[in-house]
């Protein structure tokens, strides 16, 4: 069997974990009732029930507003961590993906076959036809930038941030925003934002967008 296709069998298994995850909320939801139904306490207990839970403050056990607040300002642990500087100039530089087992991968017997130190690059199995824009978040021109970029309009553009608060900023810019962590700067090489990522052949290409005052 040819090494790619050994590797996507190796895979398998992920995969269906991940489509099971998904799909099983709707798949409850439409099971329906099976077999015969019964009461299951009589009517006196259930009235003892209601009253005793309308004694209840829920708003003690689960302090809504508090869980909220915790909500909105979350941020990764990892992304004090991350503090890129503003770009300075035009520049565009290739990354290579090229990537080396730190562990043997062995099949459903148990055989290795792919083993400790072996490398391979991604990007000769998958395409990404999208755009990733990273910037930092709490800065007022760089999410003025965006706002009025092509970007912004392309459904296919994923934003991540280094900073800012994602809910204010999913607000602003009315689109989904997500956090850049220290491990996808560092697989991207993101030296200076906002830095534009994306695909060509078998690379990754990054370039860094100076805005007005910043090219010093």
């Amino acid at each position: 069997m040819p090494r790619k296709k050994q590797m996507i069998k190796s895979l398998l298994p992920v995969l269906v974990l991940i489509c099971f995850s998904f799909s099983a909320t709707s798949m409850a939801k439409g099971l329906g009732v099976f077999g015969a139904v019964y009461d299951v306490a009589e009517k006196d207990a259930l009235k003892e029930i209601e009253e005793k839970a309308k004694e209840v403050d829920v708003n003690r056990i689960i302090n809504r507003g508090e869980l909220a607040r915790k909500v909105k300002n979350y941020t990764p642990g990892d992304l004090k961590d991350v503090n890129l500087p503003p770009a300075r100039k035009d520049r565009t530089f290739l990354v290579d993906m090229t990537y080396t087992l730190d562990r043997d991968i062995a099949d459903e017997k148990g055989k290795v076959i792919y083993p400790k130190g072996y490398t391979f690059n991604p990007l000769d199995y998958v395409t990404y036809p999208g755009v990733i824009v990273i910037l930092d978040g709490k800065s007022p021109e760089q999410v003025a930038w965006f706002k009025e970029s092509a970007y912004s309009k392309d459904l296919k553009t994923k934003l991540l941030v280094t900073g800012g608060s994602y809910t204010e900023l999913s607000k602003t810019l009315r689109r989904p925003v997500f956090y850049a962590s220290r491990a996808i700067v560092g697989v991207f090489q993101i030296q200076a934002v906002p830095s534009v990522v994306r695909q060509r052949g078998v690379v990754v290409e990054v370039k860094e967008i100076p805005l007005k005052g910043n090219d010093l």
